[in-house]
């Protein structure tokens, strides 16, 4: 056997109750003078992380906003510029650690990262910036927290709707990985391993948004679930949904759940092996069937349409896949791509789940 795997640079300290080392990791990195960001739902937990690190904040930014506008992108920057600081603390979910990682890449200040999702952003080099409609992604080390920060309490306040879909987007991350073409043994093992986590704390949350051991492993499934998609290429999925979210503006978690069933049914028959991974992990012989059906049960939505999409969007679509290569299984046709993004529209797959 014969692959290649190169381990990303970051130090994670992950258990409940650790958001009170922030302070002691500020100091551990050198770091005097920390922008601290979110969004502004998350403004008072952001107030909270700057009264933990006191003098070793230097002002907040709470405009941190979902596909990262560059207006947004920019903004930050001048407020790190104006507060001289030496480094920015992203506590949230993916928005906020996007921000971050676009601070990161014009500046090189280092970043501290507290996920209070599962988005999985802060495992990965990957940076994306929207900009006229268009969302530009690209890979670069410099973007990597310094830094991550677990802390499964900060989760318990999550809403049960957005848990399961940024659950979800996790999971998908992990399925891409099981068949991406720099994919290894050890990559796969964290994506089986991910998806078995969630799969499990998911109906859990559902069940009580409360349970603390259920965050835990929720948000260790999607610390490994976020390290696959660090360490793989992402495919046709990815590509989708970063231009519905990009272009469209469409929740992000939202469009990763109700797309991922769809590019799965498509891409798995080509890949065996993944697909023989994931009929083991979720104890199924139909892995889109059961993804569409257990993210509806949970209360995902399960069309494209209720998110606003028509189907005289699809031309944009189309236009924008086709436009740049990006690894696949399968070859992706117009034809192909408009039959899968009609029935994620309509929220039918041809097995017949969701009519």
């Amino acid at each position: 056997m014969t692959f290649t795997y190169e381990a990303l640079p970051m130090r994670v300290l992950f258990g409940a109750g650790n958001l009170r080392q922030l302070p002691v990791e500020a100091q551990r990195l050198g770091l005097r003078r920390l922008l601290v960001m979110s969004t502004p739902g998350q403004r008072v937990l952001a107030e909270h992380a700057a009264t933990l690190l006191g003098d070793a904040c230097a002002g907040l930014f709470t405009e941190a906003r979902m596909h990262v506008p560059i207006e947004t992108a920019e903004a930050a920057r001048a407020a790190a510029r104006d507060a001289g600081a030496d480094g920015c603390l992203a506590i949230g979910g993916g928005s906020t650690t996007g921000l971050g990682k676009a601070i990161a890449l014009t500046s090189g200040l280092p970043v501290i990262s507290v996920p209070t999702t599962y988005a999985g952003s802060e495992m990965t080099p990957v940076w994306g910036l929207t900009e006229n409609g268009r969302k530009r992604t690209g890979r670069d080390r410099t973007v990597l927290p310094r830094s991550v920060v677990y802390d499964p309490e900060l989760t318990v306040g999550l809403p049960v709707d957005v848990s399961v879909t940024s659950g979800f987007n996790a999971i998908a991350h992990a399925v891409e990985a099981l068949y991406a073409p720099d994919a290894s043994p050890i990559v796969s093992l964290m994506a089986e391993e991910g998806v078995r986590s969630l799969a499990t704390a998911l109906p859990a949350i559902a069940a009580d948004p409360l349970d603390l051991d259920a965050r835990t492993d929720a948000l260790r499934g999607a610390w490994l679930c976020g390290a696959c998609l660090g360490a793989t290429t992402m495919s046709l999925h990815h590509r989708l949904c970063h231009i519905l979210g990009g272009t469209f503006d469409l929740p992000h978690g939202a469009v990763h759940t109700i797309v991922l069933p769809y590019v799965a049914a498509f891409n798995l028959p080509a890949t065996p092996a993944a697909e023989q991974a994931l009929r083991r992990v979720l104890a199924t012989d139909d892995v889109p069937g059961h993804l569409a059906r257990a993210s509806a049960e949970l209360g995902a939505p399960r069309s494209l349409a209720e998110l606003g999409l028509t189907e005289g969007d699809f031309d944009e679509i189309i236009a924008q896949v086709q436009a740049q290569p990006y690894a696949n299984p399968q070859s992706v046709a117009p034809e192909v791509l408009r039959a899968l993004l009609t029935e994620a529209l309509k929220g039918t797959l041809a097995s017949g789940v969701g009519k």
